[in-house]
C-alpha cells in the first residue's frame, strides 16, 4: 500500500480567496487591486521570514508608483514586479493579455544541453518510454534516464520495464535537470522503486494565521516501498536551477534515501504549493501558501535544495556534460 502526502493537491481553500469575487469588491481603481493583492500575499504567503523578505517595504516601493493615471498596462507591470520580489516561480499575476514570472533559472549558469547528450553519450536510437528517455552508456555498465517533466503519466509498466533492462548496471542517471515539476503523485509512483523499508522523506506545513510565522502542525511524507520490481545499485540523480517544484521535491527527498546522491547546481525551489484568487478587477493571482521541511525540520531549501555533490558545466568544451562525468565516475 502506498502512501500518499496529504497536501500534495491542494484544492482552494476557506482561507483563500475564491475564484468567483464576490461582487460588492469588484473595481478597477488601481489602487484598490495593489492594496488588496499585497494584503492577500502578506496574510499568506509562505515564505516571507525564509526569504528575508520586507513586505512592507516592498508596499513602499510600489505603491509610490501608482497615479490617478496609471494604465491596466502599467498597473499589470507594478504588480508583477511587486510579485518578482518574492523570487517564487509559484508566484503569477495572469490577465488577459500578459501572465507575471520571475524565471529562477536566470539566477545561475545554464548547466544542461540535450545535444551534448545525444550527440556524445547516447545511441542514435535510444528509447523512449513514457515520459523517460533512455538507455545504457558507459560500456553498459550505467542506466542513463532522462526525466525533463512530471507529466502525469508514470505508471507501473513503465518503470518495470527500465528497471528490468538495466538491473545488472552498477548504477543509474537519473537526469531531472530543466525539470520545472508537474504532477506530484509521480515523485511517490518513482521514488518508491529505490526504497527498501517505509521512509519519510521531508514535512509540510500550510500557512494557517495572518502573521508571517503562523502555520499549522508539520505533516510527514511517507513513502512505502513498492511491491514489484526495485532497483538496489547507487543512483545519480542531476539537478541544476531550472529543476523545480515537483523537481525540487524529488531532490529533497533524495537526502532521506541512502543509495540516492545528488549531483550538479542548487535547485530553484518551488517547495510551496501555490494557491491563489482573484483581484477586484478579474485578473487572478497565485503564490505559495505552504512550506516544505527537510529532516531537520527547516524550511531553508525553499531557496534551493543544495547538491551534495556541486559541478557545473564548461562550456568552452561542448564534447563533455561535465555533471554526467562526475556522476559516472561516482557509480565506477
Amino acid at each position: 500500500m502506498r502512501k500518499y502526502f496529504l497536501i500534495l493537491i491542494i484544492p482552494f481553500l476557506a482561507s483563500c480567496e475564491s475564484i468567483i469575487l464576490d461582487k460588492d469588491l469588484e473595481s478597477t481603481d488601481a489602487k484598490t487591486n495593489f492594496e488588496y493583492l499585497w494584503k492577500q500575499c502578506n496574510e499568506k504567503y509562505s515564505y516571507f521570514d525564509v526569504k528575508d523578505i520586507d513586505w512592507d517595504e516592498i508596499k513602499i516601493k510600489y505603491e509610490s508608483k501608482i497615479t490617478d493615471k496609471t494604465t491596466d498596462v502599467q498597473l499589470f507591470e507594478i504588480l508583477g514586479e511587486m510579485l518578482s520580489e518574492l523570487k517564487d516561480d509559484h508566484t503569477n499575476l495572469m490577465s488577459n493579455f500578459n501572465i507575471s514570472r520571475f524565471g529562477v533559472q536566470y539566477q545561475s549558469q545554464d548547466n544542461f544541453d540535450w545535444r551534448i547528450i545525444e550527440d556524445n553519450y547516447l545511441p542514435r536510437n535510444y528509447l523512449i518510454t513514457g515520459p523517460f528517455q533512455h538507455d545504457f552508456i558507459e560500456n553498459n555498465q550505467i542506466g542513463y534516464i532522462r526525466f525533463p517533466a512530471f507529466t502525469g503519466t508514470v505508471d507501473d509498466d513503465q518503470l518495470d520495464f527500465i528497471l528490468t533492462r538495466y538491473k545488472n548496471t552498477k548504477g543509474l542517471i537519473l537526469d531531472l535537470r530543466e525539470n520545472g515539476g508537474g504532477a506530484a503523485t509521480d515523485i511517490f509512483n518513482l521514488l518508491d522503486r529505490f526504497v527498501e523499508k517505509e521512509t519519510t522523506l521531508y514535512y509540510s506545513r500550510i500557512k494557517n494565521g495572518k502573521d508571517h510565522d503562523a502555520f499549522g502542525k508539520a505533516e510527514p511524507a511517507i513513502l512505502t516501498p513498492h511491491e514489484g520490481i526495485r532497483y538496489q545499485n547507487k543512483v545519480m540523480v542531476l539537478v541544476d536551477r531550472s529543476t523545480y517544484s515537483a523537481g525540487s521535491f524529488t531532490a529533497l527527498a533524495t537526502k532521506a534515501i541512502d543509495q540516492m546522491t545528488l549531483i550538479g547546481d542548487y535547485t530553484g525551489g518551488g517547495l510551496g504549493m501555490p494557491n491563489g484568487g482573484q483581484l477586484p478587477n478579474g485578473w487572478t493571482y497565485r503564490f505559495s501558501i505552504t512550506q516544505a521541511l527537510n529532516l531537520d525540520m527547516s524550511p531553508d531549501w525553499e531557496k534551493g535544495v543544495p547538491a551534495d555533490i556541486n559541478v557545473q558545466i564548461d562550456w568552452n568544451n561542448r564534447s563533455h556534460d561535465e555533471i554526467i562525468d562526475r556522476a559516472i565516475q561516482e557509480i565506477l
